[in-house]
């Protein structure tokens, strides 16, 4: 008798400590709130390449607006992207409407080179991005389409 209750002891002790970590997986899953400023750190390519950034993405109660440059190995920006409009709160993340962008760059590995780009466009036709969103602490991260991230970090606690 004495083996099944220790086994049904393991048990328990094993299934309160999945359970009490459990909320812990749960919240850094779930979409939290975005709104503030977030600096970006980090750009990693699905086809593996991961680039460092440096810039910010701000999100209101609607609206996001983002500037980011895409560094070269010396420091200094290769490339550089500003991007905005309007974006609605999902189960799994955010819908971006892309409103306006500004782009331009050089090759860098992993990305092709990208003539000057400048787009505004009227919110009816805004192309849609559905991103699923990962909040961990103070880390933001973007998880696109197209397989690519970017991790930003909380610019300020107490930013909305």
């Amino acid at each position: 008798m004495r083996a099944p209750r220790a086994a049904l002891w393991a048990l328990t002790v094993l299934v309160s400590m999945l359970v009490s970590s459990f909320p812990n997986r749960v919240s850094a899953q779930a979409p939290s709130d975005v709104r503030g400023a977030w600096s970006a750190q980090s750009y990693h390519l699905a086809s593996g390449p991961t680039h460092p950034v440096r810039g910010q993405i701000v999100f209101t109660e609607s609206e996001w607006q983002v500037v980011f440059f895409v560094m070269r190995e010396d420091g200094t920006p290769g490339r550089g992207s500003a991007e905005g409009g309007g974006y609605e709160r999902t189960s799994e993340g955010v819908v971006f409407r892309h409103l306006f962008n500004l782009s331009v760059g050089e090759a860098m590995d992993g990305l092709s080179a990208a003539p000057l780009n400048m787009v505004v466009r009227d919110p009816a036709d805004a192309p849609l991005e559905p991103t699923r969103i990962g909040v961990e602490g103070d880390v933001l991260t973007l998880y696109f389409p197209s397989g690519n991230r970017m991790t930003f970090l909380r610019s300020a606690k107490d930013c909305i």
